[in-house]
């Protein structure tokens, strides 16, 4: 049965882009998401529709349908001064402010006397990966969830006494 739009999905999954493993959350917390709303690549979302409970597969998503071709042309030279009190070194990726007020990921690629050379690819940009997934729960999400587009799995629990989100009384 194939998995719909707005149902909440969880997978564990290993990533390789052909020399190495760049990411994997097998043993660790599952990823969960809510299908059809663009929270996980095209690619890898099109290649689990079909997918059951307990699927396990092997998915190669050519770059077009992961992070996309590499830009030449999203990189930027940008004054050396702007980096004060931050040990620059060619390969380090940073993190900053977008216009949009969203986080932006750069990576450093070349360190001049005056200016720095920052790339605006994804790190994984141009590059097809392979995805070995297994799907351990599809369910369906709850008006909350289908409102907000937030599993509840990724809520970010509201802290109170002692940190634990307990009210008055905890005892802390």
């Amino acid at each position: 049965m194939a998995i719909e739009a707005n149902q909440i999905v969880s997978i564990e999954y290993e990533v390789n882009d052909g020399n190495s493993i760049v990411d994997s959350n097998i043993g660790g917390a599952p990823l969960v998401f809510m299908f059809g709303k663009g929270q996980i690549i095209p690619g890898l979302e099109n290649g689990i529709v079909n997918m059951s409970i307990g699927d396990k597969s092997e998915l190669l998503i050519k770059a077009e349908d992961a992070y996309g071709e590499y830009n030449d042309e999203a990189k930027q030279e940008v004054p050396k001064d702007q980096f004060a009190g931050i040990d620059l070194e060619v390969g380090m990726s940073l993190y900053g402010q977008g216009e949009d007020g969203g986080t932006v990921q750069v990576i450093v690629k070349e360190i001049g006397v005056e200016d720095v050379v920052i790339d605006f690819n994804h790190p994984l940009a141009g590059k097809d990966l392979t995805f070995n997934v297994s799907i351990n729960n599809i369910r369906e999400a709850s008006a909350e969830e289908a409102m907000t587009g937030i599993p509840a799995e990724n809520k970010q629990e509201k802290e109170g006494c002692c940190g634990t989100g307990g009210g008055a009384g905890c005892g802390c």
